[in-house]
């Protein structure tokens, strides 16, 4: 490495300055190097850092198999080594991987953050993840994920925020800033990766890595605009999906990665591969081999190659016979240096191994991740106000098949998390019950799971699924529990004691049955590392269940897709949110079964109850002022969460019957009225219409606030057209 100051080695020149100096002074072949992520494991160190010294790595990605060990600090700081001292140019690389919903400290899973409703929770979150993985050599995280997703069959649903544009844009841009900050050199600060541009969401039956047919109109207004959400809070870099969307697969589209989000959304960081997709335009047939495969992801917008080492193999032979230009090589690199500039890893490569100590899992991360978990948790039925339990019985039996669960609290995609330092739902409730005799059934039995609950007072009941059930290709054809648990749900229930039903899942299931015959369900999806104890915290009435629905929860299988906020039609199914006897319902659509949802997008009850009225719309020049006043009609303090939905009455385009447009909370006291105000301007009122421009049309609005997608108190307002 040279010992004279270089331009691009001095810290006090531009970014722009620093990265065209080295880019002017390298080769060929260390220009392809730059593009390449290779994947370390277990046992190929030593050949990861030769290639490191050869100049052949941008990237190193440590996605360890969960029965492998994870890189000590040491290690990756000797890799480091090998690149920063051992090469000409002494070029860092970026280490990334997968920190999904934390690092040690693990809080819920993205769609669970979702169901707080709050932006500042996932922002703190992902702020905390930032801070733990940065302690472990982390520079690079692969999230947000920004994938809209209407079936909850598909396994990878749990790592987005749900059905909702909306809320996704909202969610995007707090990830964003919370692994982000304001500024990338700050050594607690990581680079996020919003994923998977575009559609992937989309496949067809739930199937992973599935076609997706998505129409331009539902593209740009469902699909695309959590995408620009993070565009505009500055995402560092962007991941291309693994399926075909429209006959395109994304890793070889230039019209979706040149043209959509590099050329009209102006995302100016670099895009990398899903794992190993530009080799898989090869599977999809679009390309005959690894050499055109190449040529393909790199000129339509692939910047790195996750481990496929097609880059390496081809490009120079591709850049030779003209098939890619050198501009593009250039402005690829230039990306990539850019961000190892704006992290300032030229300037600080190395990681002190003493700072996890005092980083990982401190109080401070579980506090907050407790607290997180409680927010995020939904209570879906509290019959008799069974919930929180104040006057509790003599005994307790705390069973289920996961009441004694570790890693299924942690979810999937918690490769840094640790079972053994998670607290179980028994051993939280064990705790917080002193006093009260607490009957279990160490072996899980059914017969002695009966046997406990017909000894006890009351039942806590622990079922749902496991870690392994969600995730990446971990799709099912039956949203019901797994097998056995609805039967032992109705078994306990018919013994005629109380059932608090406690629900660990990733996904909306269909609970049609067990939510019938138990006294109280608490969604708590998997909560996280301190989740149990937020499950004892939210049970026994210390801290309210805070969450609302990302996804529409449906009554049977044959419901899905089933979203809120679908589409008018020519059969007027809109009027669904016309009063009927029985409450708010679709028309009958099936001649076998009801048409609503069990419970819908936005719902959750909680410890009081609130009534919302006195909706005022003011129009201006710029949309409208909505103002409602809610009132807390309980005898307990509580968190409402207010959401505003709209609806264009009549435009160009067909539009959805309602969309959610605003949320807040707020804590009242009993009794206690509260004005709630939203501002509805071009980024609300706004879609694309069929030339691909996003416009506000004239004409009437009609607006309403409440507690979830029924909310019932209504007002009209009227706009001129925007473009």
């Amino acid at each position: 490495m040279p010992t004279t100051q270089l331009p691009y080695q001095n810290p006090n020149l531009p970014v722009d300055e620093r990265v065209q100096d080295l880019l002017a002074r390298m080769t060929l072949s260390e220009k392809i190097g730059q593009t390449f992520q290779v994947w370390l494991q277990q046992g190929n160190h030593a050949e990861i850092a030769e290639q490191i010294r050869r100049g052949m790595v941008g990237s190193v990605l440590s996605n360890y198999h969960p029965d492998y060990r994870r890189p000590t600090v040491d290690e990756m700081n000797a890799l480091q080594r090998a690149a920063v001292e051992e090469t000409r140019l002494g070029i860092p690389f970026l280490h990334g991987r997968d920190i999904i919903h934390g690092h040690r400290t693990v809080f819920p899973l993205p769609l669970a953050m979702a169901a707080s409703f709050d932006p500042a929770l996932m922002e703190e979150a992902c702020a905390i993840a930032a801070r733990e993985a940065a302690s472990a050599s982390v520079h690079w995280v692969f999230s947000p994920m920004l994938d809209v997703a209407r079936d909850p069959r598909w396994g990878r649903c749990v790592e987005g925020a749900g059905e909702d544009t909306y809320l996704g844009e909202q969610m995007a841009a707090a990830a964003v800033r919370g692994y982000q900050g304001s500024d990338l050199a700050d050594p607690q600060r990581v680079l996020a990766c919003a994923k998977h541009f575009i559609g992937y969401g989309s496949a067809e039956g739930g199937r992973d890595y599935d076609t997706g047919e998505i129409s331009e109109n539902t593209l740009r207004n469902v699909y695309l605009p959590p995408y620009r959400a993070a565009v505009e809070a500055g995402v560092g870099s962007m991941m291309s999906a693994f399926q075909d969307l429209n006959g395109e697969p994304l890793s070889g589209s230039a019209r979706y990665l040149d043209g959509l989000l590099r050329g009209e959304l102006g995302f100016d960081g670099f895009i990398v591969s899903d794992w190993m997709s530009v080799l898989e335009l090869v599977h999809h047939r679009v390309a005959a081999d690894g050499r055109e495969a190449a040529r393909l992801g790199f000129n339509a917008g692939v910047d790195m190659d996750m481990i496929s080492g097609l880059y390496v193999e081809h490009l120079e032979a591709l850049i030779d016979s003209g098939e890619v230009r050198m501009q593009r090589l250039d402005d690829a690199v230039r990306l990539i240096l850019t961000a190892k500039f704006r992290l300032g890893l030229f300037e600080h490569p190395y990681t002190d191994p003493a700072l996890g100590a005092t980083v990982q899992c401190s109080q401070q991360h579980l506090a907050a991740a407790r607290r997180a978990a409680a927010r995020c948790m939904v209570l879906l039925k509290n019959e008799g106000g069974l919930l929180p339990l104040e006057n509790l019985p003599a005994s307790v039996a705390i069973i289920g098949p996961l009441a004694e669960a570790r890693s299924t609290l942690l979810g999937t995609w918690s490769f840094d998390g640790q079972p053994e330092e998670t607290p179980s739902v028994l051993e939280a409730l064990r705790e917080a019950l002193n006093g009260t005799e607490i009957i279990t059934a160490p072996g899980s039995m059914t017969d002695e799971m009966l046997a406990a609950a017909q000894r006890a007072g009351l039942v806590v009941l622990v079922v749902g699924e496991s870690e392994w059930r969600n995730g990446e290709n971990h799709n099912v054809t039956r949203l019901s529990l797994p097998d056995g648990q609805e039967a032992l749900v109705e078994q306990v229930c018919a013994l005629g004691r109380p059932v608090v039903l406690v629900v660990l899942a990733g996904r909306p299931l269909q609970i049609t049955r067990p939510a019938a015959c138990a006294g109280a369900v608490l969604w708590a999806w998997h909560p996280g590392s301190m989740g149990a104890p937020a499950i004892a915290d939210v049970l026994l009435g210390k801290t309210e269940p805070g969450g609302r629905l990302p996804m529409t929860f449906p009554r049977s299988d044959g419901q899905v897709p089933l979203y809120y906020n679908f589409k008018s039609s020519g059969k007027r199914f809109d009027l669904v949110y016309r009063p009927t006897p029985e409450g708010y319902r679709h028309l009958e659509r099936y001649v076998d079964g009801r048409s609503d949802p069990l419970y819908p997008f936005g719902y959750g009850l909680g410890y009081t109850s609130f009534e919302y009225h006195d909706l005022d719309v003011q129009a201006n020049e710029n949309g409208a002022r909505v103002t409602a006043q809610v009132t807390n009609t309980g005898e307990r303090a509580g968190e409402c969460v207010a959401q505003l939905y709209i609806q264009d009455c009549v435009a160009s385009v067909t539009r959805p019957v309602r969309e959610l447009k605003g949320f807040q909370r707020a804590l009242l006291q009993p009794g206690e009225t509260r004005t709630l105000s939203f501002d509805l301007g071009f980024e609300e009122l706004s879609f694309y219409n069929a030339e691909g421009k996003r416009v506000v049309e004239p004409g009437q609005f009609k607006v309403w606030v409440g507690p979830d997608c029924r909310a019932e108190i209504e007002g009209t307002f009227f706009v001129k057209g925007v473009s």
